[in-house]
Parts: structure tokens; C-alpha cells; sequence
């Protein structure tokens, strides 16, 4: 096939990822405000933030991860017409999600102490024990709007997760603004105002997603008389087996990142502040990925549904090609800007942490360079892992993921970082590696499964 047959989907795949993008910036969007609003506070409340945002990007993780189940799910019954399986699996999804996020806020809740054991300085653990409290807390109607966006996103109606977001992150710019500060008669909270403005964003954004399908007429069937009778065992096993493969492929990989936020405290403040700022700027590129991979989820959830496997395997490449081209450009972003991205992120003219500033700085601008670099490979492991997912495969990759992350990225991240001179920067030379396993060995998976049923389809017909 020539490159036309794969570029010619790129306006269908815009058009489907676009809103899911917005959307997943908006989740990031509402960290990075945060992280940049608490770093002209100080670098020890940035680094304080970053920590204990790391245990909450954990639990989100598994919740997003779990949540993407109900997706190709929802979009096989969507494909085929059959709007009774599509409400179960919403029904039973729903209720799931909302268990997950109650439990999610309890185990980090309770497992808090932990804190103390994991070689942080001091005064970064200190402040950031009060703000896991409440941020952790604003797990359960983000875990229960997945529930609501997958389940749109299944129908392909993708924007409404889109407003959410932007509707989310107003609120919270709003309320950091007057909370952080103390503005008019609202008390000066500090860091404390960003954990409670991501609280109060995240239950608008649940609010905002329920009345907003309620109103259309083609979500009736699925929304109307909710009731404790259709909980079906079944289907809760279904949603299940996929859902807990997929969010331990997300936890591995968010994993590896919070472990490096983690090895980067063992280091010092000034390279966990520098981690969470070159993190964070990683973390927004890599939302145009995860919006590609949902995407990708949909179209190949639709194509096994209609069983138009060559169709199947030529959409998935298209998404996998458009993510490699968008990430290039991204990477020559990162290479030239790289020296003046951290300058948002502190404040430059803070005398009294001026020489902490500039090393975090510094040490800023080369994680950028490397991220340069290791965001290709995460692009192209997220869309193909969203392939997988849309063709209901997820044992295999769950594995592959874990070996990529865990047996061969942190092991490079501990040993560069911790026993050479490298730093940070070694640190996140095991990401790198990590990531580009995921990408080779993720596209093998796909490249089989693909071709094996082509040529099944194909010996049967």
C-alpha cells in the first residue's frame, strides 16, 4: 500500500481525537496551572506538590486505565445497534468506576505514612501530607466522569468531555487565584488552595458531563430509570477482564514516572522541582498521544465489530503515523525552547531562592532534551497499546508493559541516577529506554494480531 491509503484517514482521525485531546489536556492542564501557580510560591512547595501528586497520579492511573474498558466495549455495541449490551455495560461500567474511585481515595488515604519512609527532605514531606489529603479526595468524581466520558467517547461523542475540561480548569484557575493568594475576603491558603481548586474542578466537570448527555436525545435509552437491578455479574466480569489489564498497563507506566519523581527527592529538592517541571511539560505532549490512542481504540473497536480487519490494521497505522509526525514537531519544540520553558514554572526574580532557582533552571532544561527524544517512543507505545485495547487484546500487552517499564527502564533509572554522576538526567535516560521498549515491542504484538486475522478472514473466505 502506498502512504495515501494511511494519510487520507488523517481527517477522520482529527476530527475523532481532537475533542479527546482537549479533554486530556484539560486533566493535565489542571496540574501543570497548579504546579506553575505553587512554583512562584517557592521551589520547596513545588517539590511538596509534585510529591504528593505523585501518589495521586498513581491511583488516576489505574482509574483512567480500568475506565477504558467500557470504550471498545461500548463502541462494538454502538457499531452493531445494540443499544441493551450498550446500557449494561454503561450501567455496570458506571458503577464499577465509582467503586474504583471510593477505594482509590481510601488506600491513599490510609497508606500516607508512607511519606516518612521515602527519604524526602523534611519540609517537602511536611506540606505535602495535608495537600495528598484533599487532592486525593478529588479521585472519586474524576474516576466516576471516566465512567461518563468513556462511555460517550464509545458513541463517538467526544466533545463533551471537552467542554468538561475547560469548564474544570476555569473553576480551578479561579479558585487557585483567589485561595493561593487570599483575595478578597477568601483566606491565603498557600499551596492548600490548589489542592482544594482541583476538588472543587473535578466535581464541576462530573456535574457538567451528567446534564450534558442527559439532554441529548441518543444517550436517553442509556441514562434513564438507573437502577440497581441491571447490575449483572457478567458484564461486570467483562468490563473486568479488560479493564484491570488495562489499568496495570497504566500504572506501569505512570509507575516508572512517579518513580522518578521519587528517586529525584532522594537527590535533592532542586532536582525534584526541576523533574516536576520538565514532567509536566512531557505530560501535556503526551495527552495529544493518549487522545490519538482513544482514537484509536474507537475506530479499531469499530472495524472488529463490523470484522473489516484490513480496514482495521490500515486506521491503526494511520493514528500510529500521525502520532510520529506530531511528536517530531513536539521534539523540535522541546530542543529549541528548552532553555526558557522552566522560566513559567518559577520565579526568576525571587532573591531569596535566586541561586536554588537557577540550578533548578538548569537542571530543567537538559530533562527537556531528553524528553525531546523519549516522547516519540511514548507516542507511539500509547496509540498502538489503544489499537490493542480497541481489539479487546490486553494479557499480552499488560506484560510487555511491565517488562519495558520495570524490568528494563527503572533498573537503567536507579543505576544511572543514583550511582553515576549523571543525576536526574540519568534518571530520565532509564524513561527512555523504558519508553522505546514499550514502542518496539508493543508494535510487535500489534503487527501479529493484525496479520494473524487478516490471514484467518482471509483462508475462511
Amino acid at each position: 500500500m502506498n502512504l495515501s491509503v494511511y494519510t487520507k484517514e488523517f481527517g477522520y482521525n482529527f476530527r475523532l481525537a481532537y475533542p479527546i485531546i482537549l479533554a486530556m489536556l484539560g486533566h493535565t492542564v489542571v496540574g501543570v496551572i497548579d504546579n506553575i501557580m505553587v512554583g512562584q510560591i517557592g521551589p520547596t512547595e513545588l517539590a511538596a506538590a509534585s510529591l504528593a501528586n505523585s501518589f495521586v497520579f498513581i491511583a488516576i492511573s489505574i482509574g483512567v486505565g480500568f475506565s477504558t474498558a467500557i470504550t471498545p466495549l461500548i463502541a462494538a455495541s454502538d457499531t452493531s445497534g445494540n443499544i441493551t449490551e450498550g446500557r449494561k455495560v454503561f450501567m455496570n461500567g458506571l458503577l464499577l468506576c465509582t467503586c474504583l474511585g471510593l477505594g482509590l481515595f481510601g488506600i491513599l488515604y490510609f497508606m500516607k505514612p508512607l511519606l516518612d519512609f521515602m527519604k524526602q527532605p523534611e519540609e517537602v514531606t511536611l506540606m505535602a501530607k495535608p495537600f495528598l489529603d484533599v487532592v486525593a479526595l478529588s479521585l472519586i468524581p474524576l474516576v466516576i466522569f471516566q465512567a461518563f466520558k468513556q462511555f460517550a467517547d464509545g458513541k463517538s461523542q467526544t466533545k463533551y468531555s471537552m467542554y468538561a475540561t475547560i469548564i474544570a480548569n476555569v473553576v480551578n484557575v479561579a479558585i487557585n487565584y483567589v485561595l493561593i493568594y487570599g483575595v478578597w475576603f477568601f483566606p491565603e491558603m498557600g499551596m492548600m488552595g490548589a489542592a482544594y481548586g482541583t476538588l472543587v474542578s473535578r466535581i464541576a466537570m462530573l456535574i457538567y458531563m451528567y446534564f450534558a448527555l442527559n439532554q441529548l436525545q441518543d444517550f436517553k435509552p442509556f441514562l434513564s430509570k438507573i437502577s440497581f437491578k441491571e447490575i449483572d455479574k457478567a458484564i461486570c466480569s467483562k468490563i473486568s477482564k479488560l479493564g484491570g489489564p488495562s489499568s496495570m498497563q497504566s500504572l506501569f507506566e505512570v509507575g516508572l514516572f512517579t518513580g522518578a519523581v521519587w528517586l529525584s527527592g532522594m537527590i535533592g529538592t532542586s532536582a525534584q522541582a526541576a523533574n516536576q517541571i520538565a514532567l509536566s511539560m512531557a505530560s501535556m505532549t503526551f495527552m495529544f498521544a493518549s487522545g490519538l490512542g482513544v482514537a484509536a481504540m474507537i475506530r479499531v473497536g469499530n472495524q472488529r465489530g463490523v470484522q473489516d480487519y484490513v480496514k482495521l490494521r490500515v486506521v491503526a497505522l494511520s493514528i500510529i503515523l500521525m502520532t510520529i509526525l506530531l511528536y517530531t514537531v513536539f521534539a523540535i519544540f522541546f530542543v529549541i525552547f528548552h532553555n526558557y520553558i522552566p522560566l513559567f514554572f518559577l520565579d526568576a526574580a525571587d532573591a531569596k531562592n535566586a541561586l536554588l532557582n537557577q540550578e533548578v533552571i538548569e537542571m530543567a532544561g537538559k530533562l527537556l532534551m531528553i524528553a525531546a527524544i523519549f516522547q516519540i517512543s511514548d507516542g507511539i507505545q500509547v496509540t498502538v497499546l489503544g489499537s490493542l485495547r480497541g481489539l479487546q487484546d490486553v494479557n499480552i500487552p499488560t506484560i510487555i508493559t511491565f517488562i519495558s517499564y520495570w524490568i528494563i527502564g527503572f533498573p537503567v533509572a536507579i543505576y544511572l541516577g543514583l550511582y553515576t554522576s549523571l543525576g536526574a538526567e540519568g534518571i530520565w535516560y532509564g524513561l527512555l529506554a523504558g519508553l522505546t521498549a514499550a514502542a518496539i515491542f508493543s508494535y510487535l504484538r500489534f503487527n501479529y494480531m493484525t496479520r494473524k486475522l487478516i490471514h484467518s478472514q482471509q483462508a475462511q473466505a
